[in-house]
């Protein structure tokens, strides 16, 4: 079908709550004639597959996908169009932290399919991360250290399911920060910045971000916009435990900027390498360790906002 609307939904995120999400949509779709084509997935990874798939097949005739989902499922849409930048994304959040929704400025809740293809379509930048073999791209964030061994925790936790049902998905950040409070070891790590050494001790963690949210509603990097042609990078060091765990309670007000153990820098090419190897997380998934080199793709995708 040309020129139709495609679908792709992940039909686990929020612990269903993207299908309920999707029969409304599906409902007004039918009810207003619109012509459309949906899939869900069946894997991790399948929403990047399905992704790449239509847009090749369809090539420039193809206008617009929209994801149904969480932050994963936008994270793997985007990285199966990047190299299609004609086609414009839109984005019903239903998952458990939906940072996108918070960054991109998805103010409105409503799955009116209607609705959301009035709002208008606007060109942001794109995060790009190189690890060993591996080259892909983010929409929020990518984290080394304390908040990727956090995001990896938070995934594989049971409770989380259950915090999902109970329509507090974002509550389970704080659960695995908690937990990985407790055993996790800081280091030292050097960061280059548009070709700028810097090196600190004892690093909690160093995140890259396109926005300020990550973490289910954490204000990371409180200046961080998705559209300013740079990145911002904080740096969280020298602190004791207890004091991260006030720096957590921070966070979410975009206040713990102002504590002498944290650091901002803005740049395009930043990298990140620890004097051991660090876990590092993409948009809240785990994808391996460090060194890590992350630039700029500025204007180069298009959202509905």
């Amino acid at each position: 079908m040309k020129n139709s609307i495609y679908f792709i939904i992940n039909p686990l995120a929020g612990n269903g709550r993207s299908l309920r999400v999707w029969k409304k949509v599906k409902a007004e779709l039918e009810h207003k004639s619109i012509d459309y084509r949906s899939f869900l997935t069946d894997y991790s990874g399948h929403a990047e597959i399905l992704a790449r798939h239509i847009a090749t097949i369809q090539d420039y005739h193809l206008k617009t996908v929209i994801g149904i989902g969480g932050d994963g499922t936008i994270h793997e849409i985007v990285n199966g169009l990047s190299e299609f930048n004609h086609v414009q994304i839109g984005f019903i959040p239903a998952g458990s932290g939906n940072d996108f929704k918070r960054g991109y400025g998805h103010s409105r809740e409503d799955s009116s399919i209607f609705l959301r293809l009035k709002r208008q379509v606007k060109s942001f930048d794109l995060g790009q991360y190189h690890t060993g073999q591996m080259n892909r791209f983010f929409v929020n964030s990518i984290g080394a250290g304390f908040d990727a061994y956090v995001a990896k925790l938070s995934n594989e936790m049971e409770v989380k399911k259950l915090l999902n049902k109970l329509r507090a998905g974002s509550l389970i950040y704080i659960a695995a920060l908690l937990k990985g409070l407790m055993n996790y070891q800081p280091s030292t790590v050097t960061l280059t910045v548009d070709d700028t050494d810097h090196v600190f001790e004892n690093v909690w963690l160093a995140a890259v971000s396109n926005h300020p949210f990550y973490g289910g509603g954490m204000k990371i990097s409180p200046a961080a916009k998705p559209d300013d042609g740079v990145l911002d990078l904080i740096v969280v060091h020298d602190l004791s435990r207890l004091k991260l765990l006030l720096l957590f309670g921070l966070v979410f007000a975009g206040k713990h900027t102002r504590l002498k153990e944290v650091h901002t820098f803005t740049g395009k090419e930043i990298k990140i390498a620890g004097a051991a190897p660090l876990m590092i997380h993409a948009d809240g998934e785990y994808i391996g360790e460090t060194p890590v080199t992350v630039t700029l793709r500025p204007k180069s995708i298009k959202y509905y906002t």
